[in-house]
């Protein structure tokens, strides 16, 4: 969808911004253009709708070389969203919202259609707040109405200067949680610019880390965070790369351990010597349509004393992930809940559990399955679970 062959841009005075770039973004894809200040991530996206030219090279937006096109004619099929929203002051937030669909020529009652319908998607009640003014909203909210609006008229492609890096780190997360949400439904073709390297790790399909005006590494940030490619990759990442990595990686069955199950109507004490008999010290305890319920100490369960069963003496399980959650979430549930395992679910049905030594067993498979391209099931080692 977005295309540079060897992109340079010089300035007048022989400032260097970019030198030489040369990548590619599929459709549908979000990458990260992530470094420090002044290293060219910007420039590179402002290129793109031509509010930068480039000194040479050429830059194919859907096959099109840029340079032919009309940069105004241009700039209405790109949404654009900044740190700053840039929301226009005097208008309303539905006005706000419509104001490409007008530029392209679209009738008013279908262009304010189209805002009502999008500032839904970004969650916010058009008949609540169509009718308020930038001032009348937070932070969070107006960047909203940003995203809103860039997305009015459909575009293909989406610039995101720093969108998220006005607001405190709480309404951060909430904003980059509901854009991948957005992002999973409407699937555009997006540059994102950040300097916070775990924005770029959580936000993007691959990522982009930027020197002085070079890439310096392009790939999925998995393999960015496990095998950086230059030493100043490396640094730039951080020395709690593996941590990063948590946040990419996610619970897979094959990483989950079968312990004994117990079923809530099941007699206490027939429950206790089945376990007993297999040497389990306490059970997942399962409805009858094999959901999780909680758990059961092998212990209590022998001292029940009374006729019981299990389900008098269960305890709920609050420390659980879904198939698919990232090793961070799961770690993090142990963390809060001060829980040697997690439960994994599949909808709504129990998988597994997922323990300290399979979390980092799954970290390390991930790791090694990138450096030897190939698949996470196909890489083998001594596993520190089975030590």
């Amino acid at each position: 969808m977005i295309r540079f062959e060897r992109v340079s841009k010089v300035y007048p005075d022989g400032t260097s911004a970019v030198d030489g770039l040369s990548f590619e973004v599929h459709e549908g894809e979000l990458v990260t253009l992530v470094g420090p200040s002044g290293c060219g991530k910007t420039t590179t996206m402002m290129m793109v709708n031509r509010l930068i030219e480039p000194t040479s090279g050429r830059i194919l937006v859907d096959g099109e070389d840029i340079a032919s096109l009309d940069p105004v004619k241009l700039r209405r099929r790109i949404g654009y969203v900044i740190q700053q929203v840039g929301l226009f002051p005097h208008r309303t937030v539905l006005d706000n919202t419509a104001t490409v669909p007008a530029l392209v020529g679209w009738k008013r009652a279908k262009a304010r259609a189209r805002a009502a319908e999008l500032l839904d998607l970004v969650g916010l009640d058009p008949k609540v707040f169509g009718s308020r003014y930038p001032a009348q909203l937070s932070g969070g909210q107006r960047q909203r109405v940003g995203v809103a609006r860039a997305l009015a008229a459909d575009p293909p492609v989406l610039l995101m200067d720093e969108p998220f890096g006005a607001v405190d780190p709480v309404v951060r997360e909430r904003l980059q949680n509901e854009f991948l949400s957005l992002q999973a439904t409407v699937r555009k073709t997006v540059l994102l610019v950040t300097h916070d390297i775990e924005e770029a790790v959580r936000m993007g399909d691959r990522m982009a880390v930027y020197g002085e005006g070079r890439i310096e590494q392009f790939d999925t940030p998995a393999a960015v965070l496990g095998a950086p490619a230059t030493p100043y990759v490396a640094q730039f990442v951080g020395a709690d790369r593996g941590l990063k990595r948590l946040s990419v990686t996610t619970v897979e069955e094959a990483d989950l351990e079968q312990p004994p199950l117990a079923r809530l109507d099941e007699v206490a004490e027939v429950a206790a010597a089945r376990l007993r008999e297999a040497g389990a010290r306490w059970a997942v305890v399962l409805n009858t349509s094999g959901e999780l319920h909680g758990w059961v100490s092998t212990e209590e369960l022998s001292l029940s004393g009374t006729p019981a069963t299990v389900a008098d003496l269960a305890r709920r399980m609050e420390a659980w992930v879904p198939v698919g959650a990232p090793l961070k979430q799961a770690f993090s549930e142990m963390l809060q809940y001060d829980a040697g395992w997690v439960a994994v679910l599949d909808g709504s049905h129990f998988a597994g559990v997922l323990t300290p030594a399979k979390l980092h067993e799954a970290l390390r498979r991930s790791v090694d399955a990138d450096a030897q391209g190939v698949g996470r099931d196909e890489v083998e080692f001594d596993s520190v679970a089975d030590a």
